[in-house]
């Protein structure tokens, strides 16, 4: 059953609206944006060529205007070319089509301004330099990036994406506030249901629910005190000796993530980011402070706090794993092995083996049984999940045991781990009572893409907006014309 948005006339299919939504956040940020001051709107389009040159961009002309916001016309183009280098279709869509989603998107960021709805610069900085890296994978020359961009220099190429990442961030937000308080009820679920008409009714793919059990090598307490002591002698260096945390981080450091964010992570604390062990040590340092070292999840940390602005918090750490020995390995497999044969002798239930013997805590309590992210409840549909895990269960019959498996996590660490499937259901159509939670998530999704258009309706009204040249013959769904 297809749902329809409100951007010139794009038809998607539901199975396809997670996938649509992250493309276009992605593809958009190449999409050219200036921001004119309020006082300058009615001649805007006298003073483009003026601000273009300012900011070192090749003139070109106007296609909208949006508020505090312009659209180039080089920028219907780019957007096309940018969501085929994401690996979109654009396979029938136009450059109406196109411009309509430009329109949106600059819609929403104007008024998320005018809601006093704030992006944080260091959060931006952190992505900028992110999407820097990732373009630098496909175009080692940074030179040859910020000539392909039309910039003058490196810094140039920055503040150009910095620009479009913060108005991309602040649509984001307008459009979560939008629909952050809309909920339904079953009476909505059933009516959503009872509309769609017997011969459109969804099919969903084959569903089961998946349990395992892991086994993970254990790090000796030697190895974990070598990596507490090294970092503290880190934290010597800097705090005693001068050394740069930074240059610490960058040749010790083993977070990855550190590097994409250009070595700070932004922390406010009315949003959670971090696990709470991490967020605990970092809220209760003062600039300038270095943590003694403490342990998570992933590993042990010293944070270094390196500015603060009221709520925020911008830190760097040094992440370290304790290594794990041959020993330990072979332990760990072989103790899994034997729990194997307990349940395939009848010895033991593979969910009693779970709550007895698996080390993995989220789902020990469980059984072993695993959520599934997206729906939170036990149900994997088998045409959407990984293809780790569906290589991993494909073949098992239910309730069969898996042989050991061995992963590797993001860390290089080794374990095992041992599954089982059950509750299978083979390809259905739709069912109100069986697939409720689908049903509601469908009804949910349509709800409010129906506040979204009902939203835009009412600000495309009262917001400045101009379309100019060959663009105006252009059939909207939207009333971007205001006829």
């Amino acid at each position: 059953m297809p749902l329809k948005t409100n951007n010139s006339k794009f038809t998607i299919n539901l199975k396809h609206i997670s996938v649509l939504c992250i493309a276009l956040l992605v593809v958009n940020v190449m999409s050219a944006q200036e921001i004119i001051e309020e006082e300058a709107k009615k001649e805007v389009v006298k003073k483009v060529d003026s601000t273009l040159a300012k900011n070192a961009k090749k003139v070109d002309g106007v296609a909208a205007v949006v508020g505090d916001y312009i659209i180039l016309d080089s920028d219907v183009p780019r957007e096309r070319e940018q969501i085929i280098a994401a690996g979109g279709s654009v396979e029938g869509v136009t450059n109406c089509q196109l411009l309509g989603k430009l329109l949106e998107n600059k819609l929403y960021a104007h008024h998320a301004i005018q809601d006093s709805i704030q992006v944080s610069d260091a959060e931006v900085r952190q992505e900028v330099e992110y999407t820097i890296q990732q373009f630098l994978q496909q175009k080692p020359d940074i030179d040859e990036l910020v000539k392909f961009y039309k910039q003058e220099d490196e810094k140039g190429l920055r503040d150009y994406i910095f620009e479009i990442i913060k108005g991309n961030k602040l649509s984001g937000k307008m459009q979560a506030k939008i629909v952050e308080e809309i909920e339904i009820t079953p009476e909505e679920v059933r009516t959503f249901f009872d509309k769609i008409p017997e011969d459109e009714r969804p099919i969903f793919g084959t569903e089961l629910k998946v349990a395992q059990i892991v086994a993970k090598p254990k790090v000796s307490e030697e190895e974990k005190q070598k990596v507490i002591d090294r970092l503290k002698q880190f934290k010597v260096d800097v705090v005693e000796n001068g050394a740069s945390f930074r240059s610490k981080v960058v040749l010790y450091g083993q977070d990855p993530g550190m590097k994409q964010s250009g070595y700070i992570y932004t922390l406010n604390r009315k949003k959670p980011k971090m696990v709470k062990e991490f967020r605990q040590v970092a809220f209760s340092l003062q600039e300038g402070e270095v943590s003694d070292p403490f342990e998570t999840e992933f590993g042990y940390h010293i944070v270094y706090c390196e500015k603060i602005r009221g709520q925020e918090y911008d830190v760097s750490h040094i992440l370290l794993f304790p290594k794990v020995s041959i020993e330990a390995v072979k332990e760990a497999k072989e103790r899994l092995e034997k729990v194997r044969q307990r349940i395939v002798d009848g010895d033991i239930t593979f969910a009693d083996a779970a709550r007895e013997s698996s080390d993995e805590k989220e789902t020990r309590g469980d059984g072993g049984q695993l959520i599934n992210p997206r729906t939170q409840d036990y149900n994997f549909d088998l045409t959407k999940m990984g293809p780790e895990q569906y290589a991993q269960i494909q073949n098992l019959k239910d309730n069969e045991v898996s042989q050991v498996l061995t992963e590797q996590d993001r860390k290089g660490n080794v374990s095992y781990k041992i599954m089982r499937v059950t509750d299978r259901i083979d390809e259905h159509e739709a069912s109100y009572a069986r697939d409720y939670l689908k049903i509601k998530e469908l009804a949910l999704t349509e709800k409010k893409i129906k506040a979204i258009e009902k939203w835009q309706e009412e600000k495309i009204l009262d917001t400045y907006i101009k379309i100019s040249g060959s663009y105006r013959d252009c059939e909207f769904s939207g009333n971007w014309l205001k006829k």
